[in-house]
């Protein structure tokens, strides 16, 4: 059957979605809990100028890699997860919640006798209003990964390689990802695609497939002050990344991507510019990437689908995730989907 295609001659997205369904990605990074922690103001504190917030629940969510796991599972994806859960009540409540999925294999995710990463969110605002977040609280795990399970998370990851269609390094900072596994992974990008996302990391990713940083980390990475032209910056990072593309996301300006042979393309934003969160988008981004890849689109569309998912999640509040029903009508409504 011929492929439908788009103006500038590359699929599109729509018949790319529809190979999404059980393709197998493999996610390996750092997991952690997502705490929502919501209550209504009702007094000043007489202990210190601050308001006191009534309890009224708590939620929590994976995070990080977890959401972007969790992306790929409401995207219809064949999920393998690679990381490191705590043995506290966040670390069993995100097994829980991976378990009650059929399309994962949870194997890869090793339970250790420390404490989960964990950002707590606290929201407050009265019933009939939007929740504000009023703080976040950050809990590392200050625990090393050790030598054994490092050497579990290599052998599983040694095991599975061939039987998945992409691969997602997701580097939060939190010890899962170093140079042994970077390695592998570039290896693994001479035959399959290997997707990278990393907040301090992006040099030690040379040779994958595609990475994803906004615009912030990829300044950052090029070695070029913000007065530079975001082109600049690009080009910089593929000559010395020797990666096969780059999409760099650019919040209200929408994405640029730097494409083989020297392409350059300008994506708009999709959808609305006055977000309610961009909590979780990035991995939103990289799991609609390494899906549209897997499923053969070219970097083009893949990148357009990614720019709808995202622009669909940072509509929602807190750590959420796009279904491929949602993708379909975001995409759907700006008249491309066939």
């Amino acid at each position: 059957m011929k492929r439908k295609q788009d103006k500038k001659g590359a699929e599109t997205p729509g018949e790319v979605i529809e190979r999404f369904e059980g393709k197998k990605i493999c996610v390996i990074g750092d997991i952690i809990a997502d705490v929502y922690i919501f209550g209504k103001p009702y007094r000043l504190s007489r202990e210190a100028p601050v308001v006191v917030v009534k309890f009224e629940e708590s939620r929590v969510y994976p995070g990080s890699a977890g959401n972007t796991i969790s992306n790929l599972l409401a995207l219809g994806a064949y999920v393998y997860p690679l990381g490191f859960i705590g043995s506290d009540n966040a670390g069993t409540k995100l097994m829980q919640f991976f378990s009650q999925h059929k399309n994962i294999d949870i194997d890869g995710l090793i339970r250790h006798d420390g404490e989960t990463v964990t950002k707590t969110r606290i929201l407050a605002g009265d019933t009939h209003t939007s929740k504000q977040q009023v703080i976040r609280i950050d809990k590392d795990s200050n625990r090393p990964v050790s030598p054994p399970e490092k050497a579990a998370i290599m052998k599983r990851l040694k095991a599975i390689a061939p039987l998945v269609d992409a691969f997602i390094v997701s580097d939060y900072g939190h010890g899962t990802i170093d140079k042994e596994l970077a390695d592998f992974m570039r290896g693994m990008a001479k035959k399959k695609v290997v997707v990278g996302d990393s907040r301090y990391g992006l040099e030690g990713f040379k040779g994958f497939t595609i990475i994803t940083p906004n615009e912030s980390e990829a300044y950052h990475l090029s070695g070029l002050s913000e007065d530079h032209d975001i082109n600049a910056v690009g080009k910089k990072i593929m000559g010395r990344m020797r990666l096969k593309a780059l999409l760099i996301t650019r919040g209200n300006k929408g994405m640029r991507l730097f494409a083989p042979g020297g392409k350059v393309y300008d994506i708009p934003i999709s959808g609305k510019d006055d977000v309610a969160d961009v909590t979780g988008a990035g991995d939103t981004v990289c799991a609609a990437m390494a899906l549209s890849l897997a499923g053969g689109a070219d970097f083009y569309t893949a990148s357009r689908i990614a720019n709808y998912a995202a622009g669909v999640v940072v509509m929602k509040r807190g750590t959420a995730t796009v279904t491929v029903e949602e993708l379909q009508k975001a995409i759907g409504d700006q008249g491309v989907l066939r």
